[in-house]
């Protein structure tokens, strides 16, 4: 329940947000939308085909910049602090993600989409994002190869070491396919929820701020200004010193030990390790 709670508070601070800054990007869109150097597709089935495709795109590649970049991860953390997964997740908000959100559509009016129709297909598919946060729904077949489904989604909020960062699409699975973020949900592997270091009982503030804060931590080191920048816009987990891991870190560490487990041996553990085995599993 106090879970839940939480979920609908940031679903309404993220709206607010959107609600009052709406204006705004709205306009920014429109501007850019009287610069646009390509006709709108005038069959109407195809615009909005084009469209759903071009908007799912960038929302990936947004996403995708949410889990590489602290500074966005400070916003999109949220989203992931959860323990649970259940609808109500999806309604986990990146309480100030409407701020820059806009950003990424700017190059859809560049190239004759109408703003309007942008916000009216985010709209949309966000509410397919929402209804895939569920661990009611298996494996749907031919689909899993499609489209963004509860078990693709169930990896993505997973902390499992190799399933962070993975799955980043919101109706499609393809992107993550061609761009090499995919990961299937193992059988083996049940997924764990939530952010990889186990989190504390919060309030709201501190659910909102608290990678804030420790960013606040890193800037107050006696370190120059270029390893500030480095810890504000690097991947969550990086430091100067490889004391801490990020996610590929992480991964590059199992995936060695794994081939360790698996090394080939004589029984008196003497002859060399099989060097074309050990490529074929990297």
């Amino acid at each position: 329940m106090k879970d839940t709670l939480t979920n609908a508070a940031l679903m309404l601070l993220n709206g607010g947000i959107d609600l009052l800054f709406r204006a705004a990007y709205v306009s920014v869109l429109i501007w850019f939308y009287n610069f646009s150097f390509v006709e709108p597709i005038a069959d109407p089935w195809l615009y909005w085909l084009a469209l759903f495709l071009a908007e799912d795109l960038a929302f990936y590649t947004l996403h995708y910049v949410d889990h590489h970049c602290r500074l966005f991860w400070a916003v999109h953390v949220t989203h992931h602090s959860s323990e649970h997964f259940n609808l109500t997740t999806g309604f986990r908000s990146s309480v100030f993600q409407p701020l820059y959100r806009f950003i990424y559509f700017i190059p859809l009016v560049l190239v004759g989409f109408n703003p309007a129709d942008i916000i009216v297909m985010y709209s949309i598919t966000q509410i397919y994002g929402i209804i895939v946060h569920t661990e009611y729904v298996g494996k749907l077949g031919w689909l899993e190869y499609i489209f963004v489904t509860p078990s693709h989604h169930r990896v993505h909020h997973a902390s499992n070491i190799q399933y962070l960062d993975k799955n980043m699409g919101m109706c499609l699975i393809i992107w993550d396919r061609l761009f090499g973020t995919f990961q299937e949900e193992l059988p083996g592997e049940p997924p764990r929820y939530g952010l990889t270091k186990s989190a504390e009982p919060q309030g709201l503030g501190q659910t909102v701020f608290h990678e804030w804060k420790a960013i606040g931590e890193d800037f107050a080191l006696p370190i120059n200004f270029k390893t500030k920048l480095k810890y504000l816009f690097k991947a969550p987990g990086w430091s100067p010193d490889g004391s801490r891991e990020t996610s590929k870190d992480l991964q590059r560490k199992l995936a060695a030990q794994v081939i360790a487990d698996h090394r080939p041996q004589t029984a008196d553990h003497e002859q060399a390790v099989d060097r074309e085995y050990v490529n074929q599993q990297i």
